[in-house]
């Protein structure tokens, strides 16, 4: 498979718009739902475990069903797919809007989850499928940069929303750019797929994947409930983990497995994505924790804490695009191992944030250096966790790379609360200030342990990332 669009050409240049928009879809859904937490706790009666589960409902099909989305795509078209997601992702957000209480919001959320898992794979897999090969670095960098607009727009919309409307209209505005991502994929964007693939779906480790993660998320989350029995806990948490064991016997074996195990076969595609997972935690554990802290224990309005994180999203506006060059020119060793250490930083010191925490003193530094330490990360992390894996693999690349990533969020959000000790209330600001600390603290520390891997696995020069030219069998589980 190779790309016959150039970065600088009219046709680029509509491709990336559509993958940008399909992509910022999620970004703005992640962002605007963390910071209405607080008002939808008012609202719906929502405990710790309630919000929780408005967070981890829409991330646990989304990192289940993710690598089942990559390689839709491969096989039956990654436009074709990236649209269903799109329109899906539409629809289930008129569920939660409409949603009249905590259940019924998490059912949607669960929803909007499938709908994600089959966009957000096909976004990078159509840009490493659709540019020529020297252009593609550059394009994913612009993917992340441009996917900064959405989010510098996210945190002012969301908190405007939250703020003088309704936390229901947080989820109104995917519809409209849900319409138009359709509108300029179905006239713009090429059709593309790997021609030999199977069209058998691994039914088995789909479902054994998403069981296994249903029970981690649960036991984690439930044991922060009052009145949580230890036989629930240990249960859905055994459970889990029996789930997962099976989905790696079960891929092993597979004629057409969801994820090749003959990738992880091949270090720097394991280290990338173990990275992935550890930086992503983090980033999850902050994002959950930094916006309402803000609101619950330093005072801020809705709207001031959403623009809180934006230096960071603006910092990755204006660089990414640089970022990715450079990876491409020094190679990503040194860019995935000195950004996670900056981001950490920034991450201890919003540890500092208290009751009247000033803006300037107490969140200002931190997140600028969260937002120069990801700049150097994003867009080397995911141009190598492409490019570690044959190109015909695209959207399976593409596919676990999320997938690690949301797991990351996923277990981060069940289990960061647990860890912090906030409590069965996220909106009592006497537990969550200490919690909060804690919090920021650890995700420092799996910051600094994604930066270690990235040192260890990830080759210094870009050429080294690409796996040995060997086909593997088809049929084969490698």
């Amino acid at each position: 498979m190779t790309g016959t669009v150039g970065y600088r050409s009219a046709a680029g240049r509509w491709v990336l718009l559509a993958t940008v928009l399909g992509s910022a879809l999620a970004f703005i859904d992640a962002t605007v739902v963390t910071i209405a937490l607080p008002r939808i706790a008012e609202d719906l009666g929502a405990t710790t475990a309630d919000l929780q589960w408005t967070v981890n409902g829409y991330a646990l099909t989304l990192a289940a069903f993710l690598l089942l989305g990559g390689a839709l795509g491969d096989r039956f078209g990654r436009r074709r797919v990236f649209l269903v997601g799109v329109v899906w992702f539409a629809l289930a957000s008129v569920g939660c809007a409409l949603a009249p209480d905590v259940g019924t919001l998490v059912a949607a959320r669960v929803l909007q989850g499938v709908g994600g898992a089959l966009l957000t794979p096909g976004s990078l897999a159509i840009l490493q499928s659709t540019f020529v090969g020297e252009d593609r670095g550059r394009a994913i960098g612009a993917w992340s940069g441009l996917g900064g607009i959405a989010g510098a727009a996210a945190p002012f919309l969301g908190g405007w929303i939250v703020q003088v409307a309704d936390w229901r209209w947080v989820f109104g505005i995917n519809v409209p750019l849900a319409a138009l991502v359709v509108a300029v994929a179905l006239r713009h964007v090429p059709e593309s797929a790997d021609p030999g693939a199977q069209t058998r779906v691994d039914v088995a480790g789909t479902v054994l994947g998403a069981l296994g993660l249903a029970g981690l998320t649960y036991g984690f989350t439930v044991w922060t409930a009052p009145g949580a029995a230890r036989s629930v806990v240990g249960g859905a948490l055994l459970a889990g983990v029996v789930a997962l064991v099976a989905f790696v016997r079960v891929e092993a074996r597979a004629r057409a497995p969801l994820v090749p195990p003959h990738l992880f076969r091949w270090r720097p595609f394991a280290g990338v994505n173990l990275a992935t997972f550890l930086v992503y935690a983090a980033l999850s554990g902050v994002g959950f924790f930094l916006v309402v802290t803000l609101q619950v224990v330093s005072g801020y309005s809705p709207l001031a804490a959403g623009l809180a994180p934006l230096p960071t999203t603006l910092l990755l506006l204006a660089l990414s695009p640089r970022a990715g060059a450079l990876g491409v020119r020094i190679g990503p060793r040194v860019p995935m191992t000195v950004g996670p250490l900056v981001v950490a930083v920034g991450t201890a010191l919003l540890a500092g944030v208290g009751p009247d925490a000033p803006y300037v003193t107490h969140v200002l530094p931190g997140v600028t250096l969260q937002g120069l330490g990801l700049v150097l990360t994003v867009a080397p992390l995911t141009t190598t966790a492409l490019a570690a894996a044959p190109d015909r693999l695209a959207g399976v690349a593409s596919g676990v790379n999320n997938a690690v990533a949301r797991i990351g969020s996923l277990l981060a959000v069940a289990v960061l609360p647990l860890v912090a000790g906030v409590g069965a209330s996220l909106t009592d600001p006497a537990r969550l200030a200490p919690a909060h600390r804690t919090a920021m603290l650890v995700c420092a520390g799996l910051l600094t342990a994604g930066a270690a891997v990235a040192w260890a696995t990830v080759p210094t020069g870009a050429a080294a990332v690409r796996p040995p030219d060997r086909p593997t069998p088809r049929g084969s589980a490698g």
